[in-house]
C-alpha cells in the first residue's frame, strides 16, 4: 500500500506516474537496443567466422594453381673438354659426365673446376678406326677411338658409351656424404669401369642400352650387321669358399631395320627401341634372350629420343618433328599387352634430342636441337614451363635427383637452372576427369593417394569422392525423408495429443546420439546381421505394404466396436503391432527364402546373376544408420511446420465439407511446404557432412558406382582418413583442403537454393 503525501495534488500524481512510465519505456528501449546490438554482433561474428574459414581454405588451396618457376642460378665456364653427358649429385654440388676425350669427369658446380677424372674407355685395338667427329683418345698417345652412342642413368649414377670397335663401357659415379661437425661433405668417387665386348667381330655399335645391377651388367645394342645383340655378364660369390664365379650369356636376333635409339627398363626386363621412320618396339628380356616385340607406330616423324619415367612403365618419346608423347604398355582383353600412345604435349620447334626424367615423380625435362626446353608432368598432362637453354649449342641435359634443378652444357659452359615445382600433379583433368594411369586398360576416375613404392603414381581424382558423397546422401534420404515427413504429418495432424507428448520428445532425443556410436553399431552390429537377413528386406517390400492396407481395413471395419477403447488418433498402436509382427515374420522366413530363391547364399547369387559386388559394409547399411541420424532433424522441423499452419485454414476446410485427409494433403501440406523443404535441405546438409557413420559403416573405398550393396568413400570421410598423414603444404594436404572447399561450396549452393525455393513457396501459399 502506497502512502500519498497530504500536500500531493492530482497534477503532481499524474506527472509522477508519467515519469515512472517514461522511465520504464526508456529502460525497455535500452534493453531492446542492447539486445538488437548483441544479436547483430553475434550474427556479424558468425558471418565473419564463416568468411574467415573460407579465406583460410582458399589460402591453402590457392598454391595448387601455381605453375613451375625456373630461373638461371649460375653459369660457369668449363675446361676445354666439354661434357657430352651429365649426372648431378643430390645436393647440386658436383656434376659428372663423359667428356670429348672419353674420360669420366667430375666437376664442382660452384666454379666448374675438375675434381676427379678417370678414363672410361681403355686403349683400343690398334686396328680400330676413328670416323666419328666426336672421336677422341682416352689418354695422350692412345689409339684413337670413336664414341658412337652416349647415355646416362641419373638414378643409378651410370654413364655408358658404345664404341666403334664393338665395345660398351659403363662407369658409375658415387656421391658419398659425410659430416664434419655440422658441415655436410660430399666426396665423389668413380668405380672401375665395366667394359663389355658386345660385338666379337669388333664392328661399331651404333646404339646401345645398359643395366647395371648388384649381380652384373646387361648390355644391348645394334651391331653393324643389323642384329640386335644382348650380353649379360654376372658374377656369384660362394658363401662358403668366397670363390667368385663369373658367367657370360650372349644372344642376338636379326633386325631388318636400323634403330635410332635404344633404352632399357630399370629392372633390365624390357628393351625399348625406336626407328627413324617412326616405329616403336618393346622386347621382353630374360637374361640375354629377347622375346617377340610389341610394335607401334608414331604419328609424326622419326624417333630421336627415348626415356623411361620413374618406375619404368611410362615411356617418353621424342620425335624429329618436335612431337613429344608418353606411351604405356596397355593390357588387352586376351591378356597380352600393346604399346599405346597415351598423351601428347605441345610440340617443339625442332627435333627432340634430350629427355631427362625426374627421380622423384612422373615429371621430365625435354630439350630440342635448337635449345628449346620444356618441363612436363605425365600424369596431369601439364606443360609446367617452357623456355630456351641459357647456353649456346647445348650438348647435354640432366635433372637433379631432387628435381629442384637442371643442368645444361654447351659452348657457353655449364648452366644450373633452379626449379620450383611444388604441385605438378594437379590439373582440372587430374582432379575431376578421367586419367589414363600406368597399368590401366583405359582412363579411369581413381583416388589413391599413397603406395609402398617410391615410383607410385598419385591418383587424386575427387570425382569418386563426390559420387560417394552423393551416394551416401541419396540412400540415407531415401529412408529418412518419407519416414520423417509423413511421420511429422501424422504426429501433427492425426495423432492423439497424449501419445504425441511421448513420441515427439523421444524422436528429438534421437538427435542427441553421437555419430560415432551410430557408426560403431552400424559397422559392427548392423552390417553382419543385415547380411544374414538381406532376403527379408526384399520380402518386406511386398509384405509390409500389404499388411498396412490390411490393418487399415481392419481398424476401419472395427472402429464402431472399439471406439470406446481406441480414441481417434491412437490408430498407430495397432499399426505398430502389425508392422512389428510383419518384420519378425519376414526375418524368420529369410533363411527359407534365401535357400529357395537364391541358392542358399544371396551375396553369391547377386554377384553371379547381376554382376553386382556385395560388400558387407555397403550403402544400404549407411542409408539405415545415417537415415537414423537424419530423421530427428527432418521430423522436428517438419512437425513444427505442420503445427504452425493457421488453425482457421484447417477449420475452414473442414467446414466446407473436406475430409481430414483432404484437408491435410490439400491445405496443410502446401502451406507447410516451405518449412518441410527447409527441413529436407537441412537433413541433406547433415548427411553430406557426416563423417563418422560413413567412416565406420562402409568399406571406405573410393568406388565409382551406384551399387547399393557396395561401399564408397565421401569427401568428409576422406579428409578424416587422409589429413593426419598428409605432410603440411604437400599436394595431398592441399588437395584435401580443396575437398573441404568443395563441401563448403556444395552446402552453400544447396542452402542458397533451398532458401530461394522456400521464399518462392512461401509467397505462393501466403494467400491461402
Amino acid at each position: 500500500m502506497s502512502v500519498v503525501p497530504e500536500d500531493a495534488s492530482p497534477s503532481r500524481l499524474v506527472d509522477a506516474r508519467r515519469w515512472s512510465l517514461n522511465g520504464a519505456t526508456a529502460r525497455r528501449l535500452r534493453a531492446d537496443r542492447i539486445a538488437r546490438w548483441t544479436v547483430s554482433a553475434g550474427g556479424l561474428l558468425i558471418i565473419a567466422s564463416i568468411l574467415g574459414i573460407l579465406v583460410f581454405i582458399l589460402m591453402e588451396v590457392w598454391p595448387l594453381l601455381s605453375g613451375a618457376t625456373v630461373r638461371v642460378a649460375r653459369i660457369v665456364s668449363l675446361p676445354s673438354a666439354s661434357l657430352l653427358t651429365l649426372l648431378a649429385d643430390e645436393h647440386r654440388t658436383f656434376v659428372a659426365g663423359l667428356d670429348t676425350a672419353g674420360s669420366l669427369t667430375v666437376l664442382r658446380v660452384e666454379d666448374g673446376e675438375i675434381v676427379l677424372r678417370q678414363p672410361l674407355i681403355p686403349p683400343a685395338d690398334p686396328a680400330a678406326r676413328s670416323e666419328h667427329p666426336s672421336a677422341g683418345s682416352a689418354e695422350a698417345g692412345a689409339t684413337p677411338l670413336t664414341l658412337l652412342d652416349l647415355s646416362s642413368q641419373p638414378t643409378r649414377g651410370i654413364v655408358s658409351a658404345s664404341t666403334s670397335d664393338g665395345r660398351v663401357a659403363i662407369g658409375r659415379v658415387r656421391w658419398p656424404v659425410t659430416f664434419d661437425a655440422q658441415d655436410r661433405v660430399t666426396t665423389p668417387g668413380i668405380d672401375p669401369p665395366v667394359v663389355v665386348p658386345l660385338d666379337p667381330s669388333g664392328g661399331p655399335v651404333a646404339v646401345h642400352a645398359v643395366h647395371l645391377g648388384e649381380e652384373g651388367a646387361t648390355v644391348a645394342g645394334q651391331l653393324e650387321s643389323g642384329a640386335l645383340a644382348v650380353l649379360r655378364r654376372s658374377s656369384r660369390e660362394n658363401l662358403l669358399t668366397g670363390e667368385i664365379t663369373e658367367s657370360i650369356v650372349r644372344g642376338e636376333i636379326p633386325l631388318a631395320f636400323r634403330l635410332s635409339c635404344l633404352t632399357m627398363a630399370p629392372d633390365g626386363r624390357r628393351l625399348y627401341g625406336g626407328t627413324a621412320d617412326g616405329r616403336l618396339f618393346a622386347w621382353p628380356l630374360s637374361g640375354a634372350t629377347l622375346g617377340p616385340p610389341e610394335e607401334a607406330r608414331t604419328a609424326g616423324g622419326g624417333i630421336t629420343a627415348l626415356a623411361l619415367l620413374i618406375g619404368g612403365q611410362a615411356l617418353v618419346v621424342g620425335e624429329a618433328d618436335g612431337a613429344l608423347s608418353v606411351w604405356f604398355r596397355v593390357p588387352r582383353e586376351d591378356g597380352s599387352y600393346a604399346l599405346q600412345r597415351i598423351r601428347d604435349f605441345p610440340p617443339h620447334a625442332a627435333a627432340i634430342r634430350w629427355i631427362s626424367s625426374s627421380q622423384r615423380d612422373k615429371g621430365f625435362l625435354a630439350m630440342d636441337a635448337r635449345g628449346g626446353m620444356g618441363l612436363y608432368y605425365s600424369t596431369s598432362g601439364r606443360t609446367l614451363w617452357t623456355g630456351e637453354a641459357p647456353v649456346r649449342a647445348p650438348g647435354a641435359l640432366a635433372f637433379s635427383p631432387k628435381a629442384d634443378a637442371a643442368f645444361v652444357t654447351g659452348e657457353g659452359g655449364l648452366a644450373e637452372l633452379s626449379i620450383r615445382n611444388p604441385h605438378p600433379q594437379v590439373s582440372l583433368r587430374a582432379l575431376f576427369g578421367r586419367v589414363w594411369y600406368e597399368g590401366y586398360g583405359s582412363p579411369e576416375f581413381v583416388w589413391q593417394s599413397s603406395s609402398a613404392s617410391d615410383a607410385f603414381e598419385p591418383k587424386l581424382s575427387l570425382t569418386p569422392l563426390l559420387v560417394g558423397t552423393l551416394k551416401g546422401t541419396l540412400y540415407s534420404l531415401i529412408l529418412a525423408i518419407p519416414l520423417a515427413v509423413f511421420g511429422a504429418m501424422y504426429a501433427s495432424q492425426f495423432m492423439h495429443p497424449a501419445l504425441k507428448n511421448y513420441v515427439k520428445p523421444t524422436i528429438e532425443i534421437m538427435a542427441a546420439l553421437p555419430s560415432v556410436v551410430l557408426g560403431f553399431l552400424a559397422g559392427l552390429w548392423l552390417a553382419p546381421r543385415l547380411e544374414q537377413v538381406l532376403p527379408s528386406l526384399l520380402l518386406m517390400l511386398l509384405i509390409l505394404p500389404a499388411l498396412v492396407l490390411l490393418t487399415g481395413w481392419a481398424v476401419r471395419s472395427l472402429r464402431s466396436r472399439i471406439a470406446a477403447r481406441l480414441p481417434v488418433g491412437m490408430e498407430v498402436l495397432p499399426f505398430t503391432v502389425s508392422l512389428a509382427v510383419g518384420i519378425w515374420f519376414c526375418i524368420e522366413l529369410s533363411p527359407f527364402l534365401e535357400s529357395l530363391a537364391f541358392g542358399g547364399n544371396f551375396p553369391e547369387w547377386l554377384t553371379a546373376t547381376t554382376g553386382l559386388a556385395y560388400d558387407q559394409r555397403n550403402a544400404v547399411v549407411v542409408g539405415m544408420a545415417m537415415g537414423f541420424a537424419v530423421i530427428p532433424i527432418i521430423f522436428s522441423i517438419s512437425e513444427d511446420a505442420f503445427s504452425n499452419v493457421p488453425q482457421n485454414l484447417v477449420s475452414g476446410s473442414l467446414a466446407l465439407g473436406a475430409s481430414r485427409w483432404q484437408t491435410v494433403t490439400r491445405v496443410v501440406f502446401p502451406t507447410a511446404s516451405p518449412g518441410i523443404f527447409s527441413a529436407v535441405m537441412i537433413g541433406f546438409g547433415r548427411a553430406v557432412g557426416e563423417t563418422m557413420i560413413v567412416l565406420m559403416a562402409t568399406g571406405n573405398t573410393p568406388i565409382m558406382d551406384w551399387n547399393p550393396f557396395n561401399g564408397f568413400r565421401t569427401l568428409s570421410a576422406n579428409i578424416a582418413v587422409e589429413i593426419p598423414e598428409a605432410p603440411r603444404g604437400d599436394t595431398l594436404y592441399r588437395t584435401l583442403f580443396l575437398a573441404a572447399l568443395l563441401l563448403f561450396i556444395l552446402t552453400f549452393v544447396v542452402n542458397t537454393a533451398a532458401e530461394l525455393v522456400r521464399q518462392r513457396l512461401r509467397r505462393r501459399y501466403a494467400q491461402l
